[in-house]
């Protein structure tokens, strides 16, 4: 099965998140193509885990920030999306990259995105050994903060993040690759039960996370980036990707998911 590539502008994160659940549903059926799209995202944006209860944000700091919120539709905890690059990928559930459980389908998928971070010259890896994490891990409120299953960690710091979510017969997963910045700026818009432990968390991932410059030792842009992945992504498929726009339908269902779900506060606070 042929793919397309969709490489879409700066948007917020309401229209973002309404764009991939609008080409999950899309290419679900034959008459569409499985999509790989990467974005940007402006404003900053905080988005939260589909489970992930709202008080874990400090919403005062965060209007004053001049940030915005969303609720991703798939699993995991707050990410901070700023100087970053985002991919999704959507397909059928039948799909060979994506079929099997949620566990093979992460594992080929990130090996897409290991040879990406190889074209920009950064040898990373990943591993099945986080399955064992406490009660305590998995309620951290920072998705970088600790890998999970297959994502995507160098010098032993966790680089891209990654979620999942199967709906409709079809399957998501999108994750972050952060260009560089300050990733424990996400803190000062969490909420914590004290200054200690606010400084606790800026330790914490800083200890546990990186960035592709910290990595580097010099900044690529968002565009270098973009064509690596897509690099990976032509070598991993061995055949054309028909880089192409979204289709009137398409964003005809993604304006319907924005108005009715992501830009509502009754689904972004709804936990």
């Amino acid at each position: 099965m042929n793919w397309r590539l969709l490489i879409t502008p700066p948007e917020t994160g309401a229209w973002n998140m309404s764009v991939d659940e609008a080409l999950l549903l899309s290419t679900t059926s034959e008459q569409f193509l499985p999509t790989i799209r990467l974005y940007d995202w402006q404003p900053a944006c905080l988005s939260l885990g589909y489970a992930q209860p709202i008080t874990d944000v400090n919403l005062n700091h965060l209007q004053k920030q001049g940030w915005t919120l969303v609720r991703r539709p798939t699993g995991g905890r707050a990410i901070l999306h700023r100087e970053e690059i985002t991919y999704s990928i959507t397909a059928p559930q039948d799909d060979p990259l994506v079929m099997g459980s949620l566990l093979e389908s992460y594992k080929r998928i990130s090996q897409v995105l290991l040879r990406a971070l190889q074209l920009m010259g950064i040898e990373a890896r990943a591993d099945q050994e986080y399955q064992n994490l406490s009660a305590q891990q998995r309620r951290e409120p920072i998705c970088f903060e600790v890998p999970s299953n297959y994502e995507i960690t160098a010098n032993g710091k966790k680089l891209i993040g990654s979620a999942q979510a199967r709906k409709s017969g079809g399957v998501l997963q999108h994750g972050s690759l952060p260009l560089g910045g300050d990733i424990s700026v996400i803190t000062s818009v969490l909420d914590y039960s004290s200054e200690e432990a606010l400084v606790s968390a800026q330790k914490k991932i800083l200890d546990h996370a990186t960035t592709l410059e910290t990595i580097l030792g010099k900044r690529l842009t968002w565009e270098e980036a973009a064509t690596a992945f897509t690099q990976a992504f032509l070598e991993y498929f061995q055949e054309p990707v028909k880089q192409s726009d979204l289709l009137p339908f398409e964003f005809t269902l993604a304006q319907e998911i924005y108005r009715s779900k992501y830009s509502t506060a009754s689904w972004n606070e709804r936990i």
